[in-house]
């Protein structure tokens, strides 16, 4: 099993891991982070995935509301009263972080008041080869990028669409065009310094015998740590199964063969806040602010 300290590449990046409750399993249960959900479009349409505003699922792509980066630096604030041990302020939704611009404003509003606290993205990687150095230079040094697949006829099994630049592509022509978009953004971040997490969500008949496969491709493209999420049947896959203990198990080990696995993800809201698993304080958080409408651009 490969260590995450083989693949974090710089002592600053190993010392990093050890405050991001998202990297390291002893940081997990130590420190909190903060999630601020100031984005409300997406570009790409999943099968899988119903994103939502309300204040009652526990899974990703949901919230209680949307923010403006403004609304969003006084919570960081408010985030640290309640949770002084909070050393992540990140950004993973409910849309897509990189569709509209909110998520980058955020960021530089947050890193010129709080430079010492890390600042964590999640996408799914369409813009990010264009949108990288503009992030990097805004203090992200953690990105986690959706990559559920790296073979275009089985992404396109798990995708509808795409809507990139305006234009809306469908089918295998879709999926390459995201695969290619996000290997060269795992890319760019990591040559820049970032720690390159990957999210792979885990669909059984699909993606299942994809994975060692995957784990590879990313790897050579310069991601560090991988984390398999099971399926959680809806939308589209509402009919499907969810993955047994036993096959995200042999899914995880097929990718610890390229990349060390985070097997303790506690499939965060888009509004989270607190340490994962001693409690959520999202709803202390952001008991006042008004939900907004979620779209797909």
């Amino acid at each position: 099993m490969p260590s995450s300290e083989k693949f974090l590449r710089t002592p600053e990046l190993v010392e990093l891991a050890k405050l991001h409750p998202c990297l390291g399993r002893e940081a997990n249960s130590k420190f909190g982070r903060v999630h601020l959900p100031v984005s409300p479009a997406c570009n790409i349409q999943c099968r899988f995935c119903r994103r939502t505003v309300n204040k009652s699922e526990q899974r990703p792509g949901v919230t209680g509301c949307v923010l403006s980066p403004e609304e969003a630096l006084e919570k960081v604030g408010e985030a640290l009263e309640l949770c002084p041990d909070i050393t992540v302020v990140g950004i993973a939704g409910p849309g897509d972080t990189l569709a509209t611009d909110a998520a980058l404003e955020t960021f530089r509003l947050v890193h010129e008041k709080y430079p010492k606290l890390i600042k964590c993205l999640s996408t799914n990687g369409l813009l990010l080869p264009e949108k990288g150095q503009a992030l990097f230079e805004a203090g992200v040094r953690t990105v986690t990028v959706t990559v559920n697949a790296v073979d275009p006829e089985i992404q396109a099994k798990i995708i509808s669409h795409i809507n990139y630049h305006g234009v809306t592509y469908t089918g295998v022509e879709a999926a390459g065009i995201l695969i290619e978009k996000q290997l060269e953004g795992i890319r760019l971040m990591s040559s820049l310094g970032a720690a390159v997490k990957i999210n792979t969500v885990l669909i059984p008949g699909v993606n299942d015998s994809h994975i060692e496969t995957i784990a590879r491709t990313v790897s050579e493209a310069g991601a560090g740590i991988y984390n398999i999420i099971p399926l959680i049947p809806q939308h589209e896959f509402s009919d499907a199964p969810a993955p047994t203990c036993t096959e995200l198990n042999d899914a995880r080990v097929a990718a610890e063969k390229y990349l060390p696995v985070f097997r303790h993800c506690q499939h965060c809201r888009a509004d989270a806040c607190g340490i994962p698993g001693k409690g959520d304080l999202s709803s202390q958080l952001y008991k006042n602010a008004a939900p907004e409408t979620f779209s797909h651009g």
